[in-house]
């Protein structure tokens, strides 16, 4: 896959994302109390390249590394979790264009400026159907967490496809067939439902379509279709979001600690003569955040590299990289949230002001933890992987 048009017309991701992370920075509180991004930030990540980490090369995108992503969402969150959030929904939204044909992908997928925004978890039902002798289904259902679904010209929702009997086709692997349909914007309701504790910038509020036709062209299976044949295609779907859940929280912590170590110096604690800075639990805390923060940022970098090496060289990736990038995720997004908790705490009562960093980056974490993708259910899918039992790998 030649990636020289990509690579002469977008940014070096990193680059863009310290830029992203400079124009966000004075707009934190304006993108909390609007619960989506405004739309000229949105619009600055997409002229960014941003939004096109994981769209394949062939189609204008930049088929990064997966440990792009991690570098740029991660560098957000310690300004911003939401922003942060929605640009690694819309990366990782962007890989369903190496499911479609080339024709279908550079229509909702080619415009440089374009965001996208789906939720993989089938929440529609579709039934097949033919319209002007086009094969396709009829699709109705309502999806929540719809994150940068605002921003979004292509929104995308998981759907089971119901046979003639009214119940899910099952797919090869076992497992009820959930094709991701593609929209247009305007085929989607989106309803104001995103009055939330934390990432409150995201707009992942729930949307909605009532018997709409999606050609079969549009609706791909991201567990039985074969993408693009190139390395980052050979990661599943699970792994690229989990990824990005666990860069966006280990860049919560990492700006939880700056925040606390820019406070410490000047903060005496209330009944204290020393500054935070020279008392034994604040120095005790400080230090078990940052082995948390690393020590779970190189388990994560290592599964990563892992699973890119084989990629690239066997145009694969095994059961056992699968799994270990799960487990990974998940461990980063706990250790992280842990170390945010010892910064708020140590915080005191500085912590508690809509004017710290460090209570919005509590609320943040502590919401991206709720996500399906990063729960106790990972761990026991791991689990028994490791312990060798049989298990339904399709959901890996």
């Amino acid at each position: 896959m030649n990636k020289t048009a990509a690579a002469t017309t977008l940014p070096d991701p990193l680059a863009a994302a310290e830029e992203l992370a400079r124009a966000v920075a004075p707009r934190v509180d304006e993108i909390e109390r609007n619960r989506f991004l405004p739309q000229d930030i949105a619009d600055h990540a997409a002229r960014l390249g941003l939004h096109r980490l994981f769209i394949p090369a062939a189609y204008g995108g930049l088929e990064a590394n997966p440990m792009t992503l991690v570098d740029v969402a991660e560098r957000i969150a310690r300004v911003d979790g939401s922003a942060a959030w929605c640009v690694f929904i819309g990366a990782t939204s962007g890989m369903t264009a190496a499911f479609l044909a080339p024709d279908e992908a550079r229509a909702a997928f080619g415009d440089p400026l374009g965001i996208a925004a789906g939720v993989f978890a089938p929440r529609g039902q579709a039934r097949h159907a033919v319209e002007g002798g086009v094969t396709g289904y009829r699709v109705s259902g309502r999806w929540q967490w719809g994150s940068g679904s605002r921003n979004a010209r292509t929104i995308m929702g998981g759907a089971f496809i119901l046979g003639e009997d009214g119940k899910p086709e099952m797919a090869p692997e076992g497992v009820p067939q959930n094709r991701m349909m593609v929209f247009s914007a305007d085929q989607v309701t989106l309803h104001d439902t995103w009055t939330v504790s934390g990432l409150c910038g995201t707009g992942s509020t729930d949307f909605e379509v009532k018997d709409v036709f999606v050609p079969a062209s549009r609706a791909p299976s991201l567990i039985s279709d074969k993408p693009l044949a190139c390395p980052l295609y050979c990661f599943p779907t699970f792994g690229l979001l989990g990824i990005g859940i666990a860069a966006v929280a280990l860049g919560l912590a990492r700006g939880s600690i700056d925040a606390l170590i820019e406070l410490a110096g000047g903060k005496t604690p209330q009944g204290s003569s020393k500054p935070l800075a020279l008392r034994a639990k604040a120095q005790l805390d400080v230090s078990e955040a940052e082995a948390l923060t690393r020590s779970a940022r190189a388990y994560l970098v290592e599964t990563i590299e892992a699973a890119w090496a084989a990629a690239n060289a066997d145009g694969a990736i095994t059961v056992e990289h699968r799994r270990d990038i799960r487990l990974a995720t998940t461990h980063a997004v706990r250790a992280a949230t842990r170390a945010v908790d010892l910064m708020y705490t140590l915080g005191g009562g500085t912590s508690v002001y809509k004017t710290s960093p460090l209570q919005r980056h509590f609320r943040d974490v502590h919401v991206a933890t709720q996500h399906m993708m990063v729960s106790d259910a990972t761990y026991e899918l791991t689990g028994r992987l490791f312990l060798g039992v049989p298990t339904n790998t399709a959901m890996l």
